[in-house]
């Protein structure tokens, strides 16, 4: 069994900036790609960011390219998901995803984190 645990969500303002974890256990983490979504209220659950197992291919939702950075730390079995320049329309409640190959689709992953609460106040 795969446990993911996120943590750095939180309230910032416009412009700021947070750093959201996932820390991984149950699995070998290094084998595994991995990915961030994320929801509002009413709407489909979105893909944020990838990356493969290896850590040498990334992919990015067009409205967060150049704003957030995804990474992993294999010692410490996390991902990371640094968000500079937060925007309103960033608020959503952010997940860690974990499956075999990148994906943008929710079906490409087989483990689910419970969520952090990122909140972006005008």
């Amino acid at each position: 069994q795969v446990q993911l645990v996120e943590s750095g969500g939180g309230l910032v303002q416009a412009g700021g900036s947070l750093t959201l974890s996932c820390a991984a256990s149950g699995r070998t983490f290094k084998l595994y790609s991995m990915g961030w979504f994320r929801q509002v209220p009413g709407k489909e659950r979105e893909f944020v960011a990838g990356i493969t197992w290896n850590g040498v291919m990334t992919d990015y939702e067009d409205s967060v390219k150049g704003r957030f950075t995804i990474s992993r730390e294999y010692v410490k079995n996390t991902m990371y998901l640094q968000m500079n320049s937060l925007k309103p329309e960033d608020t959503a409640v952010y997940y860690c995803a974990l499956g075999n190959d990148i994906s943008r689709y929710q079906s490409g992953y087989d483990y689910w984190g419970q969520g952090t609460q990122v909140t972006v106040s005008s």
